[in-house]
């Protein structure tokens, strides 16, 4: 009941590479039954954290899965590593525009495609959040550009910002280095009105990549009108993902902060309550 593919993002948006090694977009999606009525789902489309140095493969493939088995079509996102701004950027709104304008394909609401991203991925999700209408993205898309703006974003320990409580190598791979990046695309600072809304959660004890920056972003967002939701566990260390079995080594330490693991349902409910819920197609 599920199909899996591999698209290439550059190939099917036209868009030339020009050395980028990721851009793959890596499909989760419930096959159509033929017992019951054509359904519309919700999509999601994950960002898996890793310093932009890697992709962490805890909170890549379980997280789809975890997304799927609810109806959601779930698809993650290979962007590129050790590549700097403009690059995972554009090739997360590529994601967007590719499932927007083959969302009857997928039978996906074109209206409720979120991202999601963990630690530097959750800088990806932020940033595409915040920045989906910066000139490097216009320039890269063209017409395409007009359908790139998810409809929410779950940022998950978040690199939100890229000032001084940022995870300095992520801060290093996205800006390149340049320092005059850091305002600019560092994401608390570019939250206007028309950024998505957002489900953002943290750790008070998260010594990788401090709490602080899910606190800033979601003043941001209050400060914007932005509608937002904003979760602190008081326990648990940077990089908890799922926080359960599946992703953990089950020490004893593990099992004490599988209660973390409630993040999960919180978002799920969350988004439902923005409109990212399985439906009939045709009905409302």
């Amino acid at each position: 009941m599920m199909n899996t593919q591999t698209i290439d993002l550059y190939a099917q948006l036209n868009v030339p590479r020009n050395g980028a090694t990721g851009g793959y977009l890596h499909a989760y999606v419930p096959n159509r039954s033929k017992e019951t009525v054509k359904k519309t789902h919700p999509a999601i489309i994950i960002c898996a954290g890793g310093a932009y140095r890697f992709l962490s493969d805890r909170e890549d493939e379980p997280i789809a899965l975890r997304f799927a088995v609810l109806g959601y079509c779930a698809f993650t996102l290979e962007y590129t590593v050790n590549a700097a701004y403009p690059v995972p950027l554009i090739e997360a709104c590529m994601a967007t525009a590719y499932l927007r304008e083959h969302a009857d394909e997928y039978c996906i609401s074109p209206t409720h495609i979120g991202v999601l991203g963990f630690s530097a991925g959750g800088n990806l999700a932020a940033m595409h959040a915040t920045l989906f209408a910066e000139k490097e993205v216009q320039a890269a898309l063209g017409a395409h550009a007009q359908y790139v703006r998810p409809d929410a974003a779950v940022l998950c320990y978040p690199v939100a910002t890229l000032d001084i409580c940022t995870h300095g190598e992520s801060c290093e791979v996205i800006t390149g280095g340049d320092k005059k990046l850091r305002d600019r695309i560092s994401p608390e600072k570019r939250v206007t009105k028309d950024s998505a809304p957002a489900f953002i959660w943290h750790t008070y004890e998260d010594d990788g990549v401090p709490v602080e920056n899910s606190l800033l972003l979601a003043t941001a967002y209050r400060k914007a009108g932005v509608p937002f939701a904003l979760h602190v566990f008081e326990k648990g260390w940077h990089g908890m993902s799922l926080c359960n079995a599946i992703v953990s080594n089950q020490t004893a330490a593990d099992v004490e902060m599988y209660h973390v693991g409630k993040w999960f349902d919180l978002a799920i409910d969350w988004l439902a309550a923005h409109g990212f819920r399985l439906e009939v197609a045709g009905e409302k």
